[in-house]
């Protein structure tokens, strides 16, 4: 037997709904945002998450999935979603077009890391995307975007932190004063953060090892040491967030795991999915399409992980609105009353009626209970007798009612239903 590899995981036919709830609810939320959808590429070359993402975070230096294709090009499956739409952005010339551009995504996304719970290597993302906006106010709606699909999945309990991580000219002075604290304490950091200290000792900040953690809480803080212009992008941010009626904590230490990010950065937060608490993260990158080769055009998003999302649900009783079985299911008693079972069931689909019927030779006791299992709400049973009257018993499951309708008749019968 061949197993699944290490790190995926099987979406069953049972489990589907709640996905299919989760990127419903994604679809609903950009559309009232004016998010139109954007598809990329599973996979792209390899420069462009060295040059977008960042060659000092872990993602580039130990999780991407990279491979030569028989062109003998790097190519690497798409650990994130920003990259791509930026390369989209660019090489499509949407920034022609109005701005600013506003877009979404739902993708799946591969990095080589340890699994755990609401952590795996093939995982989903739902993000969005605006490019051509610079001011707080896109800053402001993009959060919004994200509370908002939060509220209506009724995920509840879910901390908003934000932060600015400044832009270039603030970033270098503070880079300094971090430098500065974190050198005496060198030896005492990990491996990685070393390494980290002289390409971008801000990174050091997202560290998730204990022992950099405790050297990172007396750490100076970044909102000290912002420019005038981003200081007061950050406050007009905050406002924009209080006019709106979203209560948020500011947190110094959230820097995100991107290179690409600037000025604002936010996370909403859980406790209840274990050390993992981070369901939907974002920010504004200005930078990163002038890095990939585009003209300087600002830049604000955020991605939810969807496989988060549902183990939040779970674990807090959230429930997920089942799909409904079928509307009807037809039994046929023998073998002429099972082609006049199939053709009922034919007519009903060309209707829009969701039907079924026995393919496996049940008999009529058992395929009432396999109409009841796989949740249909009406069951009409034909054989010799309706064949010949051409009357049948339509049955509701929930109640055990039944109504006479005229075969002929079956398809107008549902219609009315509706």
């Amino acid at each position: 037997m061949i197993n699944i590899p290490k790190g995926t995981k099987d979406v069953l036919p049972q489990d589907a709904y709640k996905w299919h709830y989760i990127e419903d609810t994604a679809r609903k939320t950009a559309a009232l945002f004016n998010m139109k959808e954007i598809r990329t590429p599973v996979f792209e070359h390899t420069e462009l998450f060295l040059r977008g993402v960042g060659d000092t975070t872990d993602i580039v230096n130990k999780e991407m999935y990279t491979f030569k294709d028989k062109g003998d090009r790097s190519i690497t499956l798409k650990p994130e979603g920003t990259a791509g739409a930026a390369r989209s952005f660019i090489e499509n010339n949407l920034g022609a077009g109005p701005l600013p551009v506003k877009m979404y995504y739902i993708i799946p996304a591969f990095r080589y890391e340890r699994p755990q719970a609401g952590r795996l290597r093939e995982f989903h993302q739902f993000g969005i995307e605006v490019y051509g906006a610079a001011g707080p106010d896109a800053d402001a709606e993009v959060i919004f975007a994200a509370s908002s699909f939060l509220e209506k999945l009724n995920i509840k309990n879910v901390k908003l932190n934000i932060n600015s991580i400044g832009c270039k000219t603030c970033r270098a002075r503070y880079n300094a004063e971090l430098k500065a604290y974190l050198l005496p304490h060198l030896d005492e950091m990990c491996e990685t953060c070393r390494a980290r200290f002289e390409k971008n000792p801000l990174r050091i900040l997202d560290c998730k090892e204990e022992k950099c953690k405790a050297l990172n809480r007396g750490a100076p803080r970044i909102i000290d040491f912002l420019c005038d212009d981003c200081s007061a992008h950050f406050r007009k941010v905050q406002s924009l967030l209080t006019a709106g009626g979203l209560e948020f904590n500011i947190d110094p230490n959230i820097v995100r795991g991107l290179d690409y990010y600037t000025k604002t950065v936010f996370e909403f937060v859980s406790e209840e999915i274990g050390a993992q608490g981070t369901v939907c993260g974002g920010g504004r990158y200005d930078g990163l399409i002038e890095e990939l080769g585009g003209n300087p055009t600002p830049a604000v998003g955020f991605a939810a992980g969807i496989e988060r999302l549902i183990l939040l649900m779970e674990n807090t009783g959230v429930a997920f609105p089942e799909e409904q079985g079928p509307q009807v299911f037809v039994a046929g008693m023998d073998e002429d009353s099972r082609i006049e079972a199939f053709r009922l069931v034919c007519a009903l689909r060309r209707e829009g009626i969701s039907a079924e019927c026995d393919h496996t030779g049940r008999s009529l006791k058992a395929q009432f209970k396999y109409a009841d299992k796989i949740g249909a709400r009406h069951v009409i049973a034909i054989g010799g007798n309706e064949l010949e009257s051409g009357e049948c018993n339509v049955k509701r499951m929930a109640d055990g009612n039944v109504t006479p309708a005229k075969i002929s008749e079956i398809c107008a019968y549902f219609k009315e239903m509706e």
